[in-house]
């Protein structure tokens, strides 16, 4: 048996794999300059940076702050890191100073491999680097000391067999995207990566040689991964909301794109462009769309721009574990989105292949050991939780957090997912919300999705968010919306709330909901520009009242 059979596991593995298979296949192409490279010289480019790597010291194991756009040099970089076993630390800057250095702090990483101005923050934010004795710069380096990539590449060779790693031993360390709490480092693991990719593989059946582009980093590791083309768009990878249609439509055409993964944000924006402009992409056969709920109108829009073979699927899951659940947009707008729309929730489909769900009884605190009267009746509410072999076990250096949402099984774990949600009798899973959202009144709990769902049949409502203001245990339930005609006048206001007020009195989950306010333009998540961030909009809810009071 080959040393990479026994490595198989380790992506990089797989990348050497494919360079000998398919050699001459285009791996990645540029968007913006054409450019382009195959299998074999991805692989030899990932060979050269590994090779000059390891003389700088880093090594297996050792953990790796990596600060560099998305695009090609990120793709070799990772892969490159999983070829000596070391340890890529992915952390999004958009989460904000102080979410970033904490989340340096906790890792405290041995090396860093960034941009300049990322290395000018090191020096002066050093306390929370001063484990970090390895510096190289991507670029042009300042007043520092250690070498350049360009150095490094220049150092290094085209040849080099992957570093044996065992299935068990960490692969990377991602980070939340910090949409609900403080962003955790979510330890990856080789068997995950190799497990992830397999599934994706399975599910929405993914052939080499298919055309990707992929619209969030990290799913170029998973294109590349499963001997697809993959497409690097021009676009802020950071800012999908405010992405220039017209450069994703062009790429799909010159590039005869078949599949792409996507937030519902960036999808809003480029089928309202193609719906205005009477475009259709017919080359498109496949998109992934994630990150946030997909709307039902969202979905509807692409019956005028792709195909009738095309394929949407919405895969759910988290950071921890993806993906838990998948849907197409077939079921969705012929059988379940009429159900979410009467205030049941958005169903995300049945669970993947060889993935354990439940859905547990909500509470805050820690379980401490799993048993089954953790479980609750078919069709209630209650927390969903998740056991597999993609399934994060812990947070790197964070206990406290790891108990918090972890619930140990003997050898294993399940993972609290942090959602609520309940089964239908078909065994599909309907998303909720998040529990930390839910909304407690003296005498009943609300949780978010099904309520703003009433709300958003209104066609003056582009998206609702339910808040809760008041002490946790007997809070007032508030509904925010966001219209999507922003010019609106106070006495068309003020009709417009009469109107969903009576809307929401019709159902019983809406019944409470007596105090509606319109917000310009919600607060969303930096990773997908989808997710509402419903704790800014509480106490936006809440400063309201107190100055109406005061």
């Amino acid at each position: 048996m080959t040393d990479n059979a026994m490595n198989r596991e380790n992506i990089a593995v797989t990348l050497e794999i494919l360079a000998q298979e398919i050699p001459e296949a285009k791996a990645v192409i540029l968007a913006r300059t054409d450019f382009s490279v195959t299998f074999q010289q991805l692989n030899e480019e990932v060979n050269r940076l590994a090779t000059g790597l390891l003389p700088t010291g880093i090594t297996r194991g050792h953990r790796v702050l990596v600060m560099v756009p998305a695009g090609l040099e990120f793709l070799a970089l990772t892969f490159a890191l999983f070829k000596i076993g070391a340890v890529p630390v992915l952390i999004d800057p958009g989460l904000g100073r102080k979410s970033v250095l904490a989340g340096i702090r906790k890792v405290a990483p041995d090396a860093m491999i960034a941009v300049p101005l990322a290395h000018a923050a090191r020096l002066i934010f050093s306390r929370a680097f001063k484990k970090t004795k390895i510096h190289i710069t991507v670029g042009r380096r300042w007043f520092w000391g250690g070498p350049t990539l360009a150095k490094v590449r220049a150092s290094g060779r085209p040849d080099f067999q992957s570093t044996k790693t065992r299935p068990e031993d960490p692969a990377a360390i991602l980070f939340t995207s910090g949409s609900t709490g403080p962003p955790k480092g979510v330890l990856y693991t080789h068997r995950m990566f190799a497990q992830q990719v397999s599934l994706l593989q399975k599910i929405y059946g993914i052939k080499k040689g298919e055309v990707d582009l992929p619209t969030f980093p990290l799913f170029a590791l998973f294109g590349v991964s499963l001997g697809m083309t993959c497409v690097l768009p021009d676009m802020d990878a950071s800012r999908p909301a405010k992405v220039d249609p017209e450069k994703i439509i062009r790429a799909i055409r010159k590039y005869s794109v078949t599949s792409s993964f996507g937030s519902p944000a960036l999808w809003h924006t480029v089928s309202k462009y193609c719906l205005e402009k009477n475009i259709q992409i017919p080359e498109l056969k496949r998109i992934l769309m994630a990150g946030a709920p997909v709307p039902g109108p969202l979905l509807q829009r692409f019956d005028a721009i792709l195909s009738p073979e095309a394929e949407i699927h919405t895969p759910y899951g988290a950071t921890e574990a993806l993906p838990v659940a998948t849907l197409s947009r077939k079921e969705i707008l012929g059988e379940t989105w009429r159900r979410t729309e009467q205030g049941l929730g958005i169903c995300v489909g049945h669970p993947v292949p060889e993935l354990s769900l439940r859905i547990i009884q909500i509470t805050d605190a820690p379980i401490t050991k799993w048993t089954e009267e953790l479980a609750v009746a078919p069709g209630v509410i209650g927390e969903i939780v998740v056991q597999g072999a993609w399934v994060a076990e812990h947070y790197f250096n964070s206990e406290a957090e790891t108990r918090l949402a972890k619930i140990p099984q003997g050898e294993t774990i399940w993972h609290r997912m942090g959602d609520v949600g309940t089964l239908d009798e078909q065994g599909r899973l309907w998303f909720c919300g998040r529990k930390n959202h839910r909304v407690t009144l003296q005498d009943k709990t609300l949780y978010t999705i099904p309520c703003e769902a009433i709300f958003n049949t209104h066609p003056e409502v582009q998206r609702s968010a339910l808040v809760g203001t008041g002490p946790r245990d007997a809070q007032q339930p508030v509904m925010v919306i966001e219209l999507a005609d922003k010019t609106k006048s106070q006495d068309q206001r003020n009709t417009l709330r009469r109107e969903l007020l009576e809307l929401g009195s019709r159902q019983a989950i809406t019944r409470d909901i007596t105090r509606i306010l319109f917000h310009p333009a919600f607060p969303v998540d930096i990773r997908h520009n989808a997710k509402i961030s419903r704790e800014q909009l509480a106490r936006w809810a809440t400063n309201l009242r107190l100055d109406a009071n005061g």
